[in-house]
């Protein structure tokens, strides 16, 4: 049983087309996503760039009862498509597994290991999803989707914790500047990472993974 996935889209998405980043990083099971809208009404669709200053995967997981182990992968690339008046969208993630961060180089190297990430076999992981709700203020609640991790793909649900936008004047050359929308915000979720194959150290080392995802993007 998956208690706190959703079901995603029926029908398969491709996987996103998007430039690698050397460096980036993913977990098994995190990766995910990054929900952006923006705070006034568009009639038409709206895309962002995910800014790589900012969007990075977190995770934790119980270790022997005793501890947690926490980490991060990224930066997380990708877009997102909003037509807030049709209250539809699309994310398109994509992230480098090999980039796994926990602040201590022996346990990284152990994670990228053929029975826990597998970067070797499977360098990057991914996140498509084009199911989005939206809360009474318009913005996006929650978005689902298809999380893939070890070439098997999951159904995955992001819950917004907290989500804004902001405009900033930026140099657009020498003599003149121009403004631009950002918005970003904080999702969760948790999987069990067992159903990628990551099953190295069950039972002691626990299944189920909490995700924090923390986005900002840029409108083109």
């Amino acid at each position: 049983m998956r208690p706190s996935l959703a079901c995603c889209p029926t029908r398969r998405l491709p996987r996103p087309a998007l430039p690698g980043l050397a460096g980036f990083a993913a977990l098994a099971a995190f990766a995910t996503g990054a929900l952006l809208a923006p705070v006034t009404a568009a009639s038409a669709p709206v895309v962002y760039d995910l800014d790589p200053a900012h969007s990075f995967v977190h995770f934790e997981v119980e270790h022997f009862g005793t501890s947690t182990v926490r980490g991060r992968f990224g930066p997380v690339a990708g877009t997102v498509e909003l037509d807030r008046e049709a209250r539809r969208g699309r994310v398109a993630l994509r992230i480098a597994t090999a980039g796994v961060d926990t602040g201590y180089a022996v346990f990284n190297a152990r994670l990228r290991e053929d029975d826990l990430l597998s970067v070797q076999a499977h360098p990057e992981a991914f996140f498509v999803a084009e199911g989005f709700r939206f809360d009474a203020q318009g913005a996006p609640a929650e978005v689902r989707g298809e999380f893939t991790l070890r070439g098997v793909s999951q159904p995955l649900s992001l819950h917004a914790r907290f989500f804004g936008c902001r405009s900033e004047t930026t140099a657009a050359s020498a003599h003149t500047a121009a403004r631009r929308e950002i918005c970003g915000g904080e999702y969760e979720a948790e999987l069990n990472r067992s159903e990628f194959g990551a099953t190295f150290g069950l039972p002691f080392i626990a299944d189920r993974v909490r995700v924090r995802v923390q986005v900002e993007a840029v409108r083109r």
